[in-house]
């Protein structure tokens, strides 16, 4: 088999193309890589050119909604400001089970901090960061305030 190296592209709908594509590329600031020409998709670098992309998809309006989930992978020291950031654009920042938080969450079993938010079309987004260390499964889910309280002990 040949062997996987990482994801290059990942794709979301939604209901909008022109609301997605100023949230996507004015409030994350990710760099337009090409729009259709007949307007029903739009792609976005992730990490600049040639690294990896985005692609919304224009679909119309349901009554039943499907949610896609999506991890941007970001440095440390900008995920401690990444509730702020995100409040001052009017989104929730969330926990890992959805709940409103300005407190990172831990993955323990990888190790990685993340925080969590949603679309304008009700997608999960996610910036997470890997930890140093090893992962420790048997901690579950935990806040980054416990987290660090174990590792100060």
């Amino acid at each position: 088999m040949i062997p996987i190296q990482g994801l290059f592209e990942s794709h979301l709908t939604v209901e909008s193309l022109d609301r997605a594509m100023r949230f996507y590329g004015n409030v994350l600031g990710l760099e337009l890589a090409h729009v259709a020409q007949d307007q029903t998709v739009a792609f976005y670098w992730i990490g600049g050119r040639g690294n990896s992309m985005l692609g919304l998809w224009k679909v119309g309006a349901r009554p039943q909604r499907l949610s896609l989930h999506v991890a941007f992978q970001v440095e440390l020291s900008h995920l401690h400001e990444a509730a702020d950031r995100l409040r001052a654009e009017n989104i929730a920042p969330l926990g890992f089970s959805g709940e409103p938080s300005d407190e990172l969450t831990v993955l323990a079993w990888m190790p990685a901090a993340a925080l969590y938010f949603r679309d304008p079309d009700g997608n999960l987004l996610e910036f997470l960061t890997m930890l140093p260390g090893e992962p420790q499964p048997q901690l579950g889910v935990m806040r980054w305030s416990d987290w660090n309280a174990r590792l100060s002990r």
